[in-house]
């Protein structure tokens, strides 16, 4: 199976999580599936469940892949950002916590349980919006932000573990529109044929992924393989 036959999902429980899981088992590999109702549980607004996780699955180690599905955009009480008088901490905070914060802890965490000299994949759900030369619209002020400081944290992160993981990949992906809880208020703007399933964009992540080489580790890449700019 490769990159992904042994497999962890953060974030499993969401629609793109569990489909880039099932995409992978039938595919043949195996997966251990992280979410805040797993055993173990893995929740970003408990930086502790994020440690005790890994340490959990440190028997199971060495693993291929870690591949972060998660995101946030909206929630009960408020959404993204449509002008700079919008912006409040709680919900910038949330956004932030989700989006970037627990992607970077979980690096810190569960690196270490990835192999040194075989290929491994360290991948992040990323966002065409959090490109800076790609915004032409504004608004989204907290999303925008925090996509783009994880686009960020992958080019960091791939420079230095490449000094002691030489063939493993960093990568910030973006899955297009997808058809999920976090979409759903804004679909009506989708141009027809541009809205994914859950499964159809797991599957194109995992082909994106396969295909990816150490020189490519950092950067930010949508759905069809295309480089996002920065």
């Amino acid at each position: 199976m490769g990159d992904f036959s042994n497999a962890i999902i953060i974030g499993a429980s969401g629609g793109i999580g569990a489909a880039m899981a099932d995409a992978i088992e039938a595919r043949g590999g195996r997966v251990t599936r992280l979410s805040r109702r797993s055993e173990p549980a893995l929740d970003f607004a408990d930086p502790a469940t994020i440690a005790a996780a890994a340490s959990a699955l440190e028997a199971g180690a060495p693993y291929d892949a870690v591949i972060i599905a998660t995101g946030l955009l909206h929630d009960d009480g408020w959404g993204p950002e449509k002008s700079w008088k919008m912006l409040e901490a709680d919900p910038l905070e949330a956004v932030f916590r989700v989006n970037t914060i627990g992607p970077m802890l979980v690096a810190r965490h569960f690196l270490p349980l990835l192999p040194r000299k075989k290929r491994s994949l360290f991948a992040m759900l990323g966002a065409r919006v959090g490109s800076i030369a790609d915004n032409r619209l504004g608004g989204w002020y907290g999303y925008r932000a925090s996509k783009a400081a994880l686009a960020q944290f992958a080019r960091t992160l791939s420079i230095e573990l490449a000094r002691t993981h030489e063939v493993a990949v960093v990568a910030a992906l973006h899955p297009g529109t997808v058809d999920t809880a976090l979409s759903e208020p804004f679909q009506a703007n989708v141009p027809e044929g541009q809205l994914f399933t859950p499964a159809k964009s797991a599957a194109h992540l995992l082909d994106v992924l396969e295909g990816l080489t150490p020189a490519d580790s950092g950067g930010h890449f949508d759905w069809a393989g295309e480089r996002v700019p920065a």
